[in-house]
């Protein structure tokens, strides 16, 4: 069964860091680009960053660009959303998934989408 499992998330303060990971089951994670997206309380979904299959060239939205990095271990099959410098704004439900967003990352993506159930994160004091 293909799967992706987000965890990592939970309460931090303004400035503070988290580590998301998304274990992949079913399939191997390198072979599809990866995306992370969010959905904050009222809002609409976005894309936050991506990392391509092909050749591992990422992409970041502006608000998250040079606080988080994404990367993924071939060995864990997992693949990593590390979050530094976190602001209240960041809160939101983290999902990943192997899904298109836009045009920012090249790749293989699946004929059919797979996507976690999401990890709360929220930024608070």
């Amino acid at each position: 069964q293909v799967q992706l499992v987000e965890s990592g998330g939970g309460l931090v303060q303004p400035g503070g860091s988290l580590r998301l990971s998304c274990a992949a089951s079913g399939f191997t994670l390198d072979y599809y680009t990866l995306t992370w997206f969010r959905q904050a309380p009222g809002k609409e979904r976005e894309g936050v960053t991506c990392i391509s299959s092909s050749d591992g060239s990422t992409y970041y939205t502006d608000s998250v660009r040079g606080r988080f990095t994404i990367s993924r271990d071939t060995a864990k099959n997992t693949m990593f959303l590390q979050m530094n410098d976190l602001r209240a704004e960041d809160t939101a439900v983290y999902y990943c998934a192997t899904a298109l967003w836009g045009q920012y990352c090249s790749g293989t993506y699946p004929p059919r989408s797979t996507w976690g159930r999401g990890t709360q994160v929220t930024v608070s004091s």
